[in-house]
């Protein structure tokens, strides 16, 4: 259920950042278990044998959280017979020494540090293209990276490819920022954008940004920017500079930490993110809001885009009581309604046939020693002997 309401993406419509996130909020699933339960959704998919065994309450999800990181057409068969048989714990072991012993090759270890290479170069359109090649563990180590960062950056809708790309800048962010310890405001570094203040109160905005002569950009993003920023006064004539004046705007340090100690991570609801927030101007200081605890919100640098350039919207009902809406006006709740209660547990499974008792999970062993080294070579036997069959065929 879980896969199938991650394809359809269900969970976009009230502006969470992925299907975990959405877990997290609606089932009150800590973040880190929402993502592997995403996962494992997206990998039963894909295997029929383990998916029937899980189906029929024959392997519990922790063996079956297990399987999913190591099965394969191949060998799926072999590995839901151990598992029928072996403890959790014994599973988790073997699982994690079939993984080690596939990578432990001298000759490939040595070929994969002799091709390691790292190019870049920038495109006509102001754009950087990056290929390369890593070794096995600094490869998993940086894939394990995106995927913590690709959270975060996730928008609803968007392709695979640009949220690994988003994600990749985050992971910069992040490298950049940790120099410094925790920083509770925007990017650790100048992004120098020139716009006339008095337009930022229109909708219309006369800006042009200066990241190594980039392009214009739009009214909600010069908005977006100037919301958590400092501003400096530049008075101009024909294109020159004439005189800069003092910084203005910036949020003062001590406001700041009133605001993290209020807000204590992004506010927007079922949001648990504490890294790279913005704060964020409810009515924005170039339409006369003021730059005080009042009108000032915690966001993560995703929301904060969202509420600018995505149509959303915050209104302050008195107090610390915030309200967010859609673009369609509907407002969204701190903490959804739960659904009313459909029919029990058993009686959906008589309904599907499935006979469930105290029996039907237990191990077939009765926890006995198992030879890990014997059996992660019989797996990888099986493995590369219809791998090679394959290759004939």
């Amino acid at each position: 259920m879980i896969a199938e309401f991650d394809e359809r993406e269900g969970w976009a419509e009230w502006g969470v950042l992925s299907c975990a996130h959405w877990l997290s909020w609606r089932c009150s699933v800590g973040a880190r278990a929402a993502r592997e339960h995403v996962r494992v959704a997206r990998r039963l998919r894909e295997l029929p044998l383990v998916h029937a065994a899980f189906e029929a309450g024959e392997l519990s999800y922790c063996k079956v959280r297990a399987l999913t990181r190591i099965a394969t057409e191949r060998i799926e068969a072999d590995l839901v017979e151990i598992a029928r048989h072996a403890t959790g714990a014994q599973l988790e072991k073997l699982v994690r020494g079939y993984s080690g012993a596939l990578s432990a090759t001298a000759e490939a270890a040595q070929q994969s540090h002799e091709r390691r290479f790292l190019d870049w170069y920038w495109e006509d359109d102001g754009s950087l293209r990056i290929q390369g090649r890593l070794r096995a563990e600094d490869g998993a180590l940086l894939l394990q990276a995106l995927r913590a960062a690709e959270e975060p950056v996730r928008e609803p809708g968007g392709d695979v490819a640009a949220t690994r790309a988003d994600a990749l800048a985050s992971l910069a962010r992040a490298a950049l920022a940790s120099g410094d310890g925790p920083r509770a405001g925007a990017d650790p570094f100048e992004v120098v954008v020139h716009v006339d203040v008095g337009s930022l109160a229109r909708d219309t905005v006369n800006a042009r940004s200066e990241i190594a002569g980039g392009p214009a950009i739009a009214p909600e993003t010069a908005r977006r920017l100037a919301c958590d920023a400092a501003v400096v006064r530049i008075i101009e004539r024909d294109g020159q500079p004439l005189s800069v004046g003092r910084r203005t705007r910036s949020i003062p340090p001590a406001l700041r930490r009133a605001l993290r100690s209020r807000d204590d991570g992004c506010r927007f609801p079922g949001c648990d993110h504490r890294r790279f927030l913005h704060a964020h101007h409810i009515v924005h200081w170039g339409r006369g809001g003021a730059t005080d605890l009042q009108n000032l919100v915690q966001l993560c640098s995703y929301h904060h885009r969202l509420v600018h350039e995505g149509g959303y919207s915050i209104h302050r009902s008195g107090g610390r009581k915030l309200t967010f809406h859609r673009p369609d006006g509907e407002p969204i709740p701190e903490a959804p309604r739960l659904a009313r209660r459909g029919p029990g547990i058993v009686a959906q499974h008589r309904v599907a046939g499935v006979r469930i008792d105290r029996d039907t999970c237990r191990p077939k062993s009765a926890g006995d020693s198992l030879d890990y080294g014997l059996a992660v070579e019989l797996i990888l036997h099986e493995e590369f002997r219809r791998r090679g069959s394959e290759v004939r065929s």
